[in-house]
């Protein structure tokens, strides 16, 4: 058994508070642990009881680091496991705060996918290719990927991110416009079919009726 001979909060980082041991710095604890269990000058603890007050210090660090990275915006789980990872945490306690954040809704990889792909159509619409690349990348299984984008309308999206830059290239000939409109729907992960259709779409509606392209 060690006896606590001293609880001195830290300076930095505030709400920290280091917990002295028979004379000697031993450990720190949030100061939400320290008065949660009731922690105080003259109390004996045992190793077993060291270990699981540091333990459950860890684990909530875990999870307020995590709670922080969500609150910006919607994560996969495999992006707030590496945030969590770069913050030196092991697997273990990860894996217990993801299954935390699981049972609280904070982390559903359905649910950031559907979002995900809300997004991309409002703001910035893209090919289903290029979308479900962008949500591999983030982690997202694949039976997870397909459920979500499965009736993705490839043609719907490639004329609706097309309508952004009619303005800018309505002066251009047919020839420059086309190659400005090809690189540009590209780059958002259209195939070439989807971009042929919404290049001749443009401008059979631009010949109709030219001053609604400016």
């Amino acid at each position: 058994m060690r006896t606590i001979t001293a609880l001195k909060a830290q300076k930095r980082p505030r709400g920290r508070v280091n917990v002295f041991l028979n004379g000697a710095f031993a450990f720190s604890l949030g100061a939400e642990v320290v008065e949660e269990v009731g922690l105080g000058v003259g109390q004996a603890l045992s190793l077993s009881q060291i270990e699981e007050l540091t333990g459950s210090d860890l684990f909530r660090r875990c999870h307020q680091i995590a709670l922080h990275y969500l609150s910006y915006r919607p994560r996969s789980q495999w992006e707030v496991r590496q945030r969590l990872r770069r913050h030196g945490f092991e697997d273990e306690i990860v894996d217990g705060v993801l299954s935390k954040l699981r049972q609280q809704g904070q982390v559903d990889d359905t649910a950031f996918a559907q979002i995900w792909r809300r997004d991309r159509e409002a703001f910035s619409p893209r090919g289903r290719r290029l979308l479900e690349f962008e949500l591999r990348r983030r982690g997202v299984a694949a039976e997870i990927v397909d459920e979500v984008t499965s009736g993705l309308d490839d043609d719907a999206s490639a004329y609706q991110a097309a309508q952004r830059k009619l303005g800018t290239w309505a002066k251009l000939d047919y020839q420059g416009f086309r190659r400005r409109m090809v690189a540009y729907l590209q780059r958002r992960g259209f195939d070439y079919g989807a971009i042929n259709r919404t290049v001749a779409r443009l401008w059979q509606e631009r010949e109709v009726d030219p001053a609604a392209h400016h």
